[in-house]
Protein backbone atom coordinates (compact mmCIF):
# COMPACT_ATOMS: atom_id res chain seq x y z
CA UNK A 1 0.00 0.00 0.00
CA UNK A 2 3.03 2.48 -0.38
CA UNK A 3 4.43 1.79 2.86
CA UNK A 4 7.13 0.29 4.79
CA UNK A 5 5.66 -1.66 7.20
CA UNK A 6 8.01 -1.50 10.16
CA UNK A 7 8.21 2.18 9.79
CA UNK A 8 4.11 2.01 12.00
CA UNK A 9 3.56 5.03 10.53
CA UNK A 10 -0.26 6.10 11.87
CA UNK A 11 -1.62 6.66 7.69
CA UNK A 12 -0.41 2.84 7.15
CA UNK A 13 -2.16 1.52 10.40
CA UNK A 14 -5.12 3.38 9.80
CA UNK A 15 -5.51 1.43 6.34
CA UNK A 16 -5.88 -1.99 7.99
CA UNK A 17 -7.65 -3.75 11.23
CA UNK A 18 -6.54 -7.01 12.88
CA UNK A 19 -9.07 -9.76 14.90
CA UNK A 20 -7.53 -12.32 16.89
CA UNK A 21 -9.70 -15.21 17.85
CA UNK A 22 -8.37 -15.29 21.31
CA UNK A 23 -6.97 -11.52 22.39
CA UNK A 24 -10.27 -9.29 23.08
CA UNK A 25 -9.74 -5.50 22.16
CA UNK A 26 -12.77 -4.21 24.02
CA UNK A 27 -13.15 -3.16 27.04
CA UNK A 28 -14.69 -5.97 29.33
CA UNK A 29 -16.63 -4.59 31.99
CA UNK A 30 -18.13 -1.92 28.94
CA UNK A 31 -20.72 -2.35 26.93
CA UNK A 32 -19.58 -2.55 23.56
CA UNK A 33 -20.88 0.70 22.21
CA UNK A 34 -18.01 2.63 24.39
CA UNK A 35 -15.11 0.72 22.85
CA UNK A 36 -16.59 2.16 19.63
CA UNK A 37 -16.57 5.49 20.73
CA UNK A 38 -13.15 5.16 21.34
CA UNK A 39 -11.64 3.91 18.66
CA UNK A 40 -13.92 6.54 17.00
CA UNK A 41 -11.32 8.91 18.66
CA UNK A 42 -8.44 6.89 18.10
CA UNK A 43 -9.18 6.53 14.43
CA UNK A 44 -10.12 10.06 14.21
CA UNK A 45 -13.83 9.35 12.75
CA UNK A 46 -16.15 12.36 11.95
CA UNK A 47 -19.21 11.15 13.94
CA UNK A 48 -21.99 10.92 10.76
CA UNK A 49 -18.92 8.82 9.72
CA UNK A 50 -18.56 6.63 12.68
CA UNK A 51 -22.75 6.40 13.15
CA UNK A 52 -22.93 4.79 9.67
CA UNK A 53 -20.39 2.13 9.33
CA UNK A 54 -21.51 1.50 13.12
CA UNK A 55 -25.54 0.99 12.05
CA UNK A 56 -24.37 -0.92 8.94
CA UNK A 57 -22.31 -2.94 10.63
CA UNK A 58 -24.24 -3.91 13.69
CA UNK A 59 -27.31 -4.38 11.53
CA UNK A 60 -25.80 -6.96 9.21
CA UNK A 61 -24.53 -8.80 12.24
CA UNK A 62 -27.87 -8.73 14.17
CA UNK A 63 -26.80 -7.28 17.42
CA UNK A 64 -27.70 -3.69 17.56
CA UNK A 65 -29.61 -4.85 20.56
CA UNK A 66 -26.49 -5.82 22.07
CA UNK A 67 -24.74 -3.00 21.91
CA UNK A 68 -25.89 -1.73 25.99
CA UNK A 69 -24.83 -4.54 27.52
CA UNK A 70 -21.08 -5.20 29.51
CA UNK A 71 -18.87 -7.30 26.77
CA UNK A 72 -18.91 -9.92 29.64
CA UNK A 73 -22.21 -10.57 29.26
CA UNK A 74 -22.46 -11.28 26.02
CA UNK A 75 -21.62 -15.11 24.40
CA UNK A 76 -18.35 -16.01 22.77
CA UNK A 77 -20.24 -15.66 19.16
CA UNK A 78 -21.47 -12.22 20.51
CA UNK A 79 -18.30 -10.65 21.23
CA UNK A 80 -16.58 -11.89 17.68
CA UNK A 81 -19.31 -10.26 16.17
CA UNK A 82 -18.61 -7.15 18.48
CA UNK A 83 -14.40 -7.64 17.73
CA UNK A 84 -15.04 -7.66 13.97
CA UNK A 85 -17.60 -4.45 14.16
CA UNK A 86 -14.54 -2.90 16.03
CA UNK A 87 -12.30 -3.15 13.73
CA UNK A 88 -14.48 -2.38 10.73
CA UNK A 89 -15.66 0.71 11.92
CA UNK A 90 -12.79 2.38 10.38
CA UNK A 91 -13.37 0.71 6.89
CA UNK A 92 -10.03 -0.54 6.49
CA UNK A 93 -8.64 -2.04 3.22
CA UNK A 94 -6.98 -4.98 4.78
CA UNK A 95 -8.51 -7.15 7.43
CA UNK A 96 -6.07 -9.78 9.05
CA UNK A 97 -7.73 -12.49 10.62
CA UNK A 98 -6.18 -15.03 13.33
CA UNK A 99 -8.98 -17.82 13.92
CA UNK A 100 -11.68 -15.73 14.36
CA UNK A 101 -13.86 -18.53 14.99
CA UNK A 102 -12.05 -20.83 17.22
CA UNK A 103 -13.98 -22.06 19.82
CA UNK A 104 -17.35 -20.77 18.55
CA UNK A 105 -20.79 -23.13 18.03
CA UNK A 106 -21.39 -24.64 14.56
CA UNK A 107 -23.94 -21.81 14.57
CA UNK A 108 -21.90 -19.18 15.16
CA UNK A 109 -18.69 -20.08 12.80
CA UNK A 110 -21.68 -20.41 10.19
CA UNK A 111 -22.55 -16.64 10.97
CA UNK A 112 -19.56 -15.24 10.99
CA UNK A 113 -18.46 -17.01 7.60
CA UNK A 114 -21.50 -15.51 6.02
CA UNK A 115 -20.88 -12.05 7.55
CA UNK A 116 -17.11 -12.40 6.34
CA UNK A 117 -17.77 -13.56 2.54
CA UNK A 118 -20.65 -10.84 2.14
CA UNK A 119 -18.60 -7.42 3.72
CA UNK A 120 -15.55 -8.75 1.42
CA UNK A 121 -17.59 -9.54 -1.28
CA UNK A 122 -19.43 -5.49 -0.81
CA UNK A 123 -16.68 -3.69 -0.02
CA UNK A 124 -13.86 -5.29 -1.83
CA UNK A 125 -11.37 -5.21 1.08
CA UNK A 126 -8.32 -7.96 1.17
CA UNK A 127 -8.73 -10.34 4.21
CA UNK A 128 -5.67 -12.75 5.00
CA UNK A 129 -7.01 -15.42 7.22
CA UNK A 130 -4.24 -17.06 9.51
CA UNK A 131 -6.15 -20.19 10.49
CA UNK A 132 -5.49 -24.46 11.23
CA UNK A 133 -9.48 -24.59 11.44
CA UNK A 134 -10.14 -25.88 7.43
CA UNK A 135 -13.62 -25.20 7.60
CA UNK A 136 -13.09 -21.49 7.67
CA UNK A 137 -10.02 -22.39 5.16
CA UNK A 138 -12.51 -23.37 2.94
CA UNK A 139 -15.42 -21.25 3.24
CA UNK A 140 -13.68 -18.25 2.92
CA UNK A 141 -10.73 -18.21 1.06
CA UNK A 142 -9.85 -18.08 -2.80
CA UNK A 143 -6.47 -18.00 -2.67
CA UNK A 144 -4.53 -20.61 -0.28
CA UNK A 145 -0.54 -19.98 0.82
CA UNK A 146 0.52 -22.82 2.79
CA UNK A 147 3.94 -21.76 4.52
CA UNK A 148 6.10 -25.11 6.11
CA UNK A 149 9.80 -24.82 7.78
CA UNK A 150 9.81 -21.03 6.43
CA UNK A 151 8.82 -21.51 3.03
CA UNK A 152 6.11 -21.11 0.49
CA UNK A 153 5.04 -24.67 -0.39
CA UNK A 154 1.68 -23.75 -2.69
CA UNK A 155 0.42 -20.46 -3.60
CA UNK A 156 -2.57 -21.36 -5.54
CA UNK A 157 -6.67 -22.37 -5.15
CA UNK A 158 -8.31 -24.55 -3.28
CA UNK A 159 -9.00 -26.94 -6.07
CA UNK A 160 -5.96 -26.62 -7.19
CA UNK A 161 -4.00 -27.65 -3.98
CA UNK A 162 -5.97 -31.28 -4.21
CA UNK A 163 -5.10 -31.30 -7.88
CA UNK A 164 -1.85 -30.78 -6.93
CA UNK A 165 -0.59 -32.68 -3.73
CA UNK A 166 -3.80 -35.55 -3.04
CA UNK A 167 -3.10 -39.14 -4.85
CA UNK A 168 -6.53 -40.38 -3.89
CA UNK A 169 -10.04 -39.83 -3.84
CA UNK A 170 -12.37 -41.39 -1.48
CA UNK A 171 -15.07 -43.87 -2.60
CA UNK A 172 -17.95 -44.51 -0.55
CA UNK A 173 -19.94 -47.54 -1.40
CA UNK A 174 -24.29 -48.65 -0.36
CA UNK A 175 -24.35 -51.83 -0.30
CA UNK A 176 -28.08 -53.66 -1.38
CA UNK A 177 -30.21 -55.22 1.50
CA UNK A 178 -28.70 -58.49 1.93
CA UNK A 179 -25.43 -58.01 -0.42
CA UNK A 180 -22.75 -56.83 2.37
CA UNK A 181 -20.26 -59.06 1.98
CA UNK A 182 -18.38 -61.08 5.11
CA UNK A 183 -15.26 -59.87 6.74
CA UNK A 184 -15.81 -56.60 4.38
CA UNK A 185 -12.40 -54.64 5.50
CA UNK A 186 -10.85 -57.70 4.69
CA UNK A 187 -12.60 -58.32 1.21
CA UNK A 188 -12.29 -55.26 0.30
CA UNK A 189 -9.13 -54.28 0.78
CA UNK A 190 -7.78 -55.51 -2.84
CA UNK A 191 -9.88 -52.87 -4.01
CA UNK A 192 -8.25 -49.94 -2.12
CA UNK A 193 -7.43 -49.04 1.52
CA UNK A 194 -10.29 -49.51 3.51
CA UNK A 195 -11.25 -46.24 5.89
CA UNK A 196 -14.38 -47.09 7.55
CA UNK A 197 -16.64 -50.17 7.68
CA UNK A 198 -20.29 -49.30 9.00
CA UNK A 199 -22.61 -51.69 7.22
CA UNK A 200 -23.94 -50.82 5.15
CA UNK A 201 -20.82 -48.54 3.87
CA UNK A 202 -17.78 -49.03 3.52
CA UNK A 203 -15.39 -46.28 2.54
CA UNK A 204 -12.17 -46.61 0.45
CA UNK A 205 -9.10 -44.70 -0.34
CA UNK A 206 -8.30 -45.29 -4.30
CA UNK A 207 -5.43 -43.89 -6.04
CA UNK A 208 -7.06 -41.56 -8.41
CA UNK A 209 -6.01 -43.09 -11.84
CA UNK A 210 -7.32 -46.37 -10.35
CA UNK A 211 -10.94 -44.95 -9.68
CA UNK A 212 -12.55 -45.38 -12.86
CA UNK A 213 -11.43 -49.37 -13.05
CA UNK A 214 -12.16 -49.81 -9.56
CA UNK A 215 -15.84 -48.41 -9.71
CA UNK A 216 -16.26 -50.82 -12.53
CA UNK A 217 -14.51 -54.36 -10.41
CA UNK A 218 -17.06 -53.07 -7.68
CA UNK A 219 -20.32 -52.45 -9.95
CA UNK A 220 -19.45 -56.07 -11.79
CA UNK A 221 -18.45 -57.68 -8.18
CA UNK A 222 -20.99 -56.42 -5.89
CA UNK A 223 -25.00 -55.25 -5.83
CA UNK A 224 -24.47 -51.57 -5.03
CA UNK A 225 -27.31 -49.39 -4.25
CA UNK A 226 -25.01 -45.82 -4.17
CA UNK A 227 -21.07 -44.89 -5.05
CA UNK A 228 -19.88 -41.79 -4.50
CA UNK A 229 -16.71 -40.16 -5.54
CA UNK A 230 -15.06 -37.43 -3.40
CA UNK A 231 -11.56 -35.55 -2.77
CA UNK A 232 -9.64 -36.64 0.37
CA UNK A 233 -10.95 -33.84 3.02
CA UNK A 234 -8.88 -30.47 2.79
CA UNK A 235 -7.02 -31.58 6.41
CA UNK A 236 -5.59 -34.66 5.01
CA UNK A 237 -4.04 -32.42 1.80
CA UNK A 238 -2.64 -29.94 4.07
CA UNK A 239 -1.44 -32.58 6.14
CA UNK A 240 0.59 -34.38 3.48
CA UNK A 241 1.44 -31.00 2.48
CA UNK A 242 3.27 -30.38 5.64
CA UNK A 243 4.70 -33.83 5.95
CA UNK A 244 6.08 -33.87 2.51
CA UNK A 245 8.00 -30.55 3.90
CA UNK A 246 9.01 -32.34 6.92
CA UNK A 247 10.74 -34.74 4.28
CA UNK A 248 12.42 -32.49 2.32
CA UNK A 249 13.86 -30.68 5.01
CA UNK A 250 15.26 -33.80 6.37
CA UNK A 251 16.34 -34.55 3.23
CA UNK A 252 14.17 -38.06 3.23
CA UNK A 253 13.14 -39.31 -1.00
Amino acid sequence: MGHVPWKRENAYRRRFALVMGQKNQLWWDLPAQESFRLHRHIYGLPQQEFESARDELTELLGVRDLLQQPVRELSLGERMKMELIAALLHRPEVLFLDEPTIGLDVVAQHNIQEFLREYQQTRKITILLTSHYMKDVSALCSRLVIIASGGIHYDGSLSGIIDSFSKHKVVTLLFSEGGFPTHAGRVLARYGEVMDVRPPRVQLRVERTLVAKTLADLLNDYALDDISVEDLPLEDVIAQVFTDAGKEEAGVP
